[in-house]
């Protein structure tokens, strides 16, 4: 029963760090995609990010263009720390040092796919019931999609109404999360266990 607890105890610490890591990647991306800084919702990221963040922008500096590099490190060491603690309690010792960092990058990538996943889902969600809804999150996640969007849009133009760039968009979400991410948790050993959500 106590192992039980202690796994369900587990289970929980990981998730909510899994969580806390998505929200680091939205507001890496939001930077990323130039989205509205303004935003009721991009101040309620930076908000609840900027604790943890603060500290690498000490020695990172301020975003240079158009990539966060403060959230970005800030969000692989959250990862790691937690893989190393989680480890440790389950009582499987340290694991070698590139299985934690292979791990910890794979944690961000499945991140950040994970968020334009389900933005693409509430845009095109979005694009059926309200196409020109004005609320601050539909404003949002139009500006984080853009810029995939727009090359794919350039090399398939939309066929009248019909716009196929956000399937061809999900396929190569799939592709990088099968083949990419998939890899990286494989070779990450049980590492890797600890990635997703």
């Amino acid at each position: 029963m106590g192992s039980q607890l202690g796994n369900a105890g587990l289970l929980l610490v990981n998730t909510l760090v899994n969580i806390y890591l998505f929200l680091l990647m939205l507001r890496f991306l939001l930077q990323a995609s130039r989205a509205d800084y303004y935003n009721p919702i991009s101040q309620s990221v930076v908000k609840i990010t900027q604790p943890a963040v603060r500290p690498f922008q000490s020695f990172l500096g301020p975003v240079m263009g158009r990539f966060d590099l403060a959230t970005l490190a800030c969000g692989l060491v959250i990862k790691l720390v937690a893989i190393i603690a989680i480890l440790q309690i389950a009582g499987y010792g340290m694991a070698p040092v590139d299985d934690l960092a292979i791990g910890a990058v794979a944690a961000l990538a499945n991140a950040i796919l994970k968020i334009y996943f389900f933005a693409l889902i509430v845009m095109i969600i979005l694009s059926w019931v309200a196409p020109r809804a004005s609320h601050p999150g539909a404003i949002l996640i139009m500006q984080l999609v853009e810029p995939i969007m727009a090359p794919v849009r350039r090399v398939i133009p939309p066929l009248g109404m019909l716009d196929l760039s956000p399937i061809v968009v999900f396929i190569a979400i799939s592709l990088i999360d099968g083949i990419v991410v998939g890899s990286l948790i494989r070779a990450a050993g049980i590492v890797g266990a600890l990635v997703g959500l």
